[in-house]
């Protein structure tokens, strides 16, 4: 026996050089495969910022404006009817085609109404503001609005501006 010396063990080892390239391609293929959800928002453009001491303040007539509300069991009013989203496209259409220019949408929800409701809300609003420059396109230029040239379109928003006003929301959607 000997004392005094150590016997050299050798300590077993993985070979890791490829483990990198593993991770590499397994995070590529991952990242390829898997389909990440996409938010809906609303497709709206925004007016210009006003000019500073532009504030227009507008008066409007009771038989031109038009009241939709949310409350909090997301419940949709429009001028103290019970409706549905699809319901409201076809009031909120029938209301510009007959006011024109005049007319003006106001809006607002309550606090706790839910994103779905309020999305429903103004995705029927859009659709009505669509289905009237969709009319007014085919009548004046007997071609759908999605074929109108840009000179068209700019036209047609002067026939049908968007006229929504859009209070803050509030408790029991309530002014």
């Amino acid at each position: 026996m000997l004392f005094g010396k150590k016997k050299d063990r050798k300590i077993p080892a993985l070979n890791t050089t490829s483990t990198a390239d593993i991770s590499f391609m397994l995070l590529i293929f991952f990242l390829v495969t898997t389909s990440l959800d996409t938010d809906e928002g609303l497709t709206r453009y925004l007016p210009p910022m006003p000019q500073k001491n532009e504030q227009k303040q507008m008066d409007v007539k009771r038989e031109d404006l038009m009241n939709i509300r949310i409350n909090a069991e997301d419940r949709l009013t429009c001028d103290n009817d019970t409706v549905t989203a699809s319901q409201l496209t076809g009031k909120v259409a029938q209301f510009i085609t007959e006011r024109g220019k005049k007319h003006v949408i106001s809006v607002m929800a309550d606090r706790h109404s839910s994103y779905e409701a309020y999305f429903a809300m103004q995705n029927a609003i859009v659709n009505a503001y669509t289905a009237v420059r969709e009319n007014i396109a085919r009548k004046e230029y007997k071609i759908p609005y999605s074929q109108c040239s840009q000179e068209q379109r700019d036209a047609i928003a002067r026939i049908c501006p968007q006229r929504i006003s859009e209070a803050e929301p509030t408790e029991g959607g309530e002014q």
